[in-house]
């Protein structure tokens, strides 16, 4: 222990202080440095800003990290990312790595497993990744038409400006309280010939309708048969009577339909008309009279 001097203690106290550090940053990063991995390579066109030490997942669960990435340069256009996975993880042929930009603007890795249980990449084997923007890209989609949208919504906010300014809007929100309370005062009446009036108006048609009823019962009882018969029976008698004054047999119908006696009666009349007038125009011829009484004859 002799030989273990200040400065070696200070060494070793150095050593162990710096792997405690690198194991305590690789344990931030998410590495865990005495677990056993397996890393793979994933090739893209655009890595969208993706940063070392990112998670990994497989199925919505954390699989791994994102080692290192670094630029193709054999091959212009393309990246390369090595990920460190879990040695448990059975990535089948087939599968692809895809870069989904979060809300946030993190970008994360997913490995999209393919269903090949047969075949299988091998460690360090190139995996084909693909960028997929997620909402971000539907977001970009969306934006031009915001930016269309958006002259239109300035014009109708200054129309809505324009209107609410307007000093007729306070004199219509009076008028429609006034239109509120007449209706509420309408409905009040309403009410009450529903609750009064109809009643009373329901009670004089239910008086009405038995009064109908009355009447057709009335109207029952009547002997529709002997009236009949009684209006055919006056029908035939002035029938007869008219039979009667267009016959010649009886003295009203000769009056009527004798035009010879009717003759008579007219030249009768005529006469009499002329002696009256003869007789007021010559009376001494009709009527002889004296004062003084008349003669005797000797």
């Amino acid at each position: 222990m002799k030989y273990i001097t200040k400065e070696v203690r200070i060494g070793i106290a150095g050593i162990v202080a710096l792997c405690i550090l690198v194991y305590g940053i690789n344990y931030l990063k998410g590495i865990n440095m005495f677990k056993p991995a397996s890393y793979f390579y994933v090739k893209f066109n655009n890595v969208n800003a993706l940063a070392k030490s990112s998670p990994v997942y497989a199925d919505g669960v954390r699989v791994g990290i994102v080692r290192d990435i670094a630029y193709d340069y054999t091959q212009p256009g393309n990246v390369i990312v090595e990920v460190e996975l879990d040695t448990d993880l059975r990535i089948p042929k087939g599968s692809t790595a895809e870069l989904v930009s979060e809300l946030m603007g993190g970008v994360r890795m997913n490995i999209l497993l393919n269903n090949n249980p047969r075949e299988k990449y091998a460690i360090g084997d190139t995996i084909q990744g693909s960028l997929n923007n997620g909402m971000m890209e539907d977001v970009a989609k969306i934006m031009p038409q915001v930016q269309q949208i958006l002259p239109k919504l300035d014009s109708i906010m200054i129309s809505l400006n324009a209107i609410l300014g307007d000093s007729s809007i306070p004199a219509s929100l009076h008028s429609l309280q006034r239109i509120t309370a007449n209706l509420e005062v309408a409905s009040g009446k309403m009410a009450h010939v529903f609750s009064e009036d109809i009643p009373q108006l329901t009670g004089k048609l239910n008086t009405i309708g038995d009064n109908f009823i009355v009447i057709s019962n009335n109207l029952k009882e009547i002997n529709y048969a002997g009236t009949f018969a009684r209006i055919d029976s006056t029908i035939a008698n002035v029938k007869l009577a008219t039979d009667k004054l267009n016959s010649k047999d009886n003295t009203i119908g000769l009056l009527l339909n004798d035009p010879q006696l009717y003759n008579n009666l007219n030249a009768t009349s005529i006469n009499a008309a002329s002696l009256l007038e003869d007789l007021k125009a010559h009376p001494k011829r009709y009527v002889h009279f004296s004062l003084f009484g008349k003669k005797d004859k000797q």
